[in-house]
């Protein structure tokens, strides 16, 4: 199996009341963080009201993250076309590229929030035709086209980039929730997805039928769409038990779900959870459950069942949430680092075999044990030394090691 690449999607969704200034710092440390760990991706959203989500800008985020950063990839997740001139869009990211010395992957979506389309006077309903029209004039811009195009929310007028993106294929992605336009998008233009609807158990049973969507919108259009493309949005809150776990996020999630989800979103069929436990039990534990409260272990389970039934996917993103306190949410992100993306990708797998070997066929190391014994036996010194040597770990390191108190016994029978 092709190895996963993993990433982190910041909406970002924090409670309100925290100065937003150490918000924004506590954001660029988890990027610092998630970068020193390995991760590949760090994603990063555009919103302009809820209070929740107070990124307006991803670009001007990830320019700074960069800047404290050595290799990790950033991505716009995504940059809401429909509130934008499309060339001063391109123009953005393209800048951006050459600041993050070509690790942008630039993503994009209709807007997910009905109050920023409002607070645009944008209609809802001409989201996502914005959206495709804006990206097929952004990536001709991309190419090196002169563009000159009048439609009823922009013009452009012999309009050319000054600066063609420093990556020569810059990675493309759209969002995709449960409709088939994002999909249906991805396959037209045939660049990659992410898939934000997966939060849900009606997403993540929907995903082979939505790559479906992508692939045949693919065919009609002469592309072609890889699954090596395709990020997944999963949540998780990992510690050591799932005790440990369930403690360190009832509280946030309760919060989270209640005071945002129903209270600001007012999403359908969402109600309120009466106590910190219900949250717990019904957001990991019961059935329709799609998060993962738990262990590394439950991470690993949970992502194989993910792959299995979409039928794979080239990149897995983590939700980024303060479910728990600062601490525990970075000792989250840590552990899914150190246990879960070896365990995913084969990492200590040949590490396992190596020690099953070197346990299970002593027979194989016996007779370096006799050479050492032999050289000790020769050397009258060495002999004499063995008498009062007590201890077998004083050379632990060594699988040459002899039984030292069956060099005595033989020692001492030799000098009978």
């Amino acid at each position: 199996m092709p190895r996963l690449k993993f990433g982190a999607f910041l909406a970002p969704h924090h409670p309100i009341g925290e100065h937003p200034m150490l918000q924004f710092r506590r954001d660029l440390a988890l990027v610092r963080h998630l970068d020193d760990l390995g991760y590949d991706e760090f994603w990063c959203g555009e919103h302009h009201s809820s209070g929740w989500e107070m990124i307006a800008s991803p670009e001007m985020f990830l320019a700074a993250a960069a800047e404290q950063t050595r290799r990790i990839k950033l991505a716009t997740g995504v940059v809401s076309l429909p509130y934008h001139h499309p060339f001063n869009v391109a123009q953005r990211i393209v800048q951006l590229d050459y600041m993050t010395g070509g690790r942008v992957i630039f993503g994009t979506g209709p807007g997910a929030l009905a109050s920023d389309a409002h607070t645009f006077g944008i209609d809802p309903m001409v989201l996502r035709d914005r959206q495709d029209e804006a990206l097929g004039v952004i990536r001709r811009l991309f190419r090196g086209e002169r563009v000159t195009m009048k439609t009823d929310w922009f013009n452009m007028q012999d309009a050319a980039l000054q600066l063609l993106p420093l990556q020569e294929d810059m990675p493309l992605a759209v969002a995709s929730q449960i409709s088939p336009s994002g999909m249906t998008l991805a396959g037209k233009h045939g660049i990659g997805i992410i898939s934000i609807g997966s939060l849900s158990e009606a997403g993540l049973s929907a995903l082979p039928t939505q790559w479906s969507f992508a692939e045949a919108a693919a065919a009609k259009h002469g592309q072609t769409v890889d699954r090596a493309n395709w990020r997944v949005l999963l949540n998780w809150h990992i510690a050591e038990t799932r005790e440990k776990a369930a403690e360190q996020a009832r509280k946030g999630l309760m919060r989270h779900h209640n005071e945002y989800i129903t209270g600001t979103l007012q999403r359908p069929g969402a109600r309120p959870f009466k106590d910190p436990d219900e949250a717990v039990e019904k957001t990991a534990f019961s059935k329709g459950s799609v998060a993962t409260i738990g262990t590394p272990d439950d991470l690993v389970e949970r992502i194989k069942s993910v792959l299995a039934t979409s039928g794979g996917f080239g990149c897995v993103v983590g939700f980024v949430h303060d479910w728990a306190n600062p601490e525990d949410t970075m000792r989250s992100w840590d552990m899914v680092a150190r246990y879960v993306v070896p365990e995913i990708n084969g990492y200590v797998t040949k590490l396992r075999e190596s020690r099953e070997f070197v346990a299970t066929n002593r027979e194989y190391f016996d007779r370096a044990k006799d050479a050492v014994m032999s050289k000790i036996l020769d050397n009258d010194a060495a002999a004499e030394a063995l008498k009062v040597t007590n201890s077998p770990m004083l050379a632990a390191s060594s699988s040459n090691v002899p039984d030292l108190d069956e060099a005595r016994r033989r020692l001492a029978a030799r000098s009978a």
